[in-house]
């Protein structure tokens, strides 16, 4: 494989309820401690981020009830699917996130898993709880921006 293939990132899993359920203030990348089976499960796209959310103990960052099942091939190797996984950020961010949490009503959410250089990655939000007429708004917004891509698609044919 070139040095060039490797070097894109590659989307293992996404968090789409995520950007429904949340403003996003901030986002940054940060690695996973994950054990041999796990990553090759995550590689064959066996990973689920709907439910997850990140926890500060301690001055360490964890992921907390992302399912990653256990890997077919794998035998005693094979770990809890809904363990607690170690991210890997610099104290300074780690503070900066601790930071934002300490506020009312900000959280720590995953909104992919994704290769990059052949490491699993994290991309990390910091993001505020919508309310239910805030997701309806964001829907408007959605058909409105929609309706009238089609319209201009239409008009220029």
């Amino acid at each position: 494989m070139s040095a060039k293939n490797k070097s894109n990132n590659k989307t293992l899993a996404e968090n789409r309820k995520a950007r429904h359920d949340y403003f996003i203030e901030e986002s940054m990348e940060a690695g996973i401690q994950l054990v041999g089976t796990e990553v090759k499960s995550i590689r064959a796209g066996k990973s689920n981020l709907k439910d997850s959310y990140g926890e500060i103990i301690n001055g360490e960052i964890f992921i907390r009830n992302m399912h990653i099942s256990p890997y077919e091939k794998g035998n005693i190797f094979n770990r809890d699917p809904l363990r607690d996984r170690k991210l890997l950020l610099h104290k300074k961010e780690i503070a900066r996130l601790l930071g934002y949490t300490a506020q009312q009503g900000y959280t720590i959410v995953p909104l992919s898993l994704y290769l990059k250089n052949g490491r699993v990655k994290v991309n990390l939000a910091v993001a505020k709880g919508k309310k239910n007429y805030d997701k309806r708004d964001s829907m408007l917004e959605k058909a409105a921006k929609r309706d009238i891509e089609r319209q201009m698609k239409e008009r220029f044919r």
